[in-house]
């Protein structure tokens, strides 16, 4: 009897572990092996690897398709399964590439929209205060504004990542990779400010950076202290949210002139594939500048 597909996943995902892939690329890669699964349960048909057909498959795709799944989500279901069927192969579980041939476009991406000055500056004067969570929430943000972390590798700052004075601090990123991020005075002097008032909360003893209520601060936790402040600076809580901060700081470094390879390596990609998404409302900008300037209908 053929193995279920679900039944698979664990020794699919430590595989993935081995290789260093994110929890959250796990997460990915399972949806679509549950979702093509169920799409086989709806059909009567068992959810095993007999059931990994080209036709099969194509026919999941259009059912994707058929219930307004946008390209974007497709591409990600599609590219889960592939995986899923490239470690199959690799495992000698199936003998021949049942996928050989299928070809699924990437969908253009959509410029990504960006924070503008007088979003951060609203956002940093919703931090007026003295207090701890003033002072907190406002060197996330700065550190936020400066350096692009991802929400994880933020809340992922211990104490003895910072050098304050060489105006760096040190982040483990995806795949657990470490590397060094630079921020400027503005963001040191509050982290400063903030870190004195941290010594005096009841878990200042904590390695962690940054305090919540129960110790280390979580991701969900900068994000629901984002919507706060966003709040409060008249803003629509929506639309802020930590990777936009991300977006916007790849936008201004290449804006700036800031070399494309440098943005890799200061926002931890491994892959092009994000700085062509990351980058792409700085180029569309940089065309619009461009073609201002150049006004040619202006000159005859």
């Amino acid at each position: 009897m053929a193995e279920t597909l679900e039944s698979l996943r664990a020794s699919f995902n430590r595989s993935l572990r081995v290789e260093g892939k994110a929890d959250r690329t796990l997460v990915l890669y399972g949806q679509s092996i549950t979702y093509f699964s169920q799409w086989l349960d709806l059909r009567g048909l068992t959810a095993d690897v007999d059931q990994v057909t080209r036709d099969n498959v194509l026919h999941w795709l259009d059912y994707l398709r058929s219930r307004g799944q946008t390209a974007g989500t497709i591409q990600t279901r599609w590219r889960g399964l592939r995986r899923f069927v490239n470690w199959l192969l690799a495992e000698d579980i199936l003998t021949a590439d049942p996928l050989a041939g299928i070809v699924i476009d990437k969908p253009e991406p959509p410029p990504v929209p960006v924070l503008t000055d007088d979003d951060l500056a609203a956002l940093i004067g919703a931090c007026k205060g003295k207090g701890f969570r003033e002072r907190r929430d406002e060197a996330v943000i700065r550190l936020l504004i400066d350096c692009g972390l991802r929400v994880s590798e933020v809340t992922g700052i211990d104490l003895d990542d910072i050098d304050l004075d060489g105006e760096t601090v040190r982040v483990t990123g995806k795949g657990s990779r470490v590397r060094n991020a630079y921020f400027g005075a503005k963001t040191g002097q509050a982290l400063d400010r903030y870190m004195r008032e941290r010594a005096k909360q009841r878990h200042a003893t904590s390695p962690a950076l940054f305090l919540g209520e129960r110790g280390r601060f979580t991701p969900d936790g900068v994000r629901e202290r984002l919507k706060v402040r966003a709040a409060m600076a008249g803003l629509d809580p929506a639309k802020i949210h930590p990777h936009r901060f991300r977006h916007t700081n790849a936008h201004d470094f290449l804006l700036a002139g800031g070399q494309e390879r440098d943005l890799k390596r200061l926002m931890g990609w491994r892959s092009d594939t994000m700085l062509e998404r990351y980058g792409a409302s700085a180029a569309d900008h940089r065309a619009r500048e461009a073609a201002r300037r150049l006004r040619r209908g202006d000159r005859v």
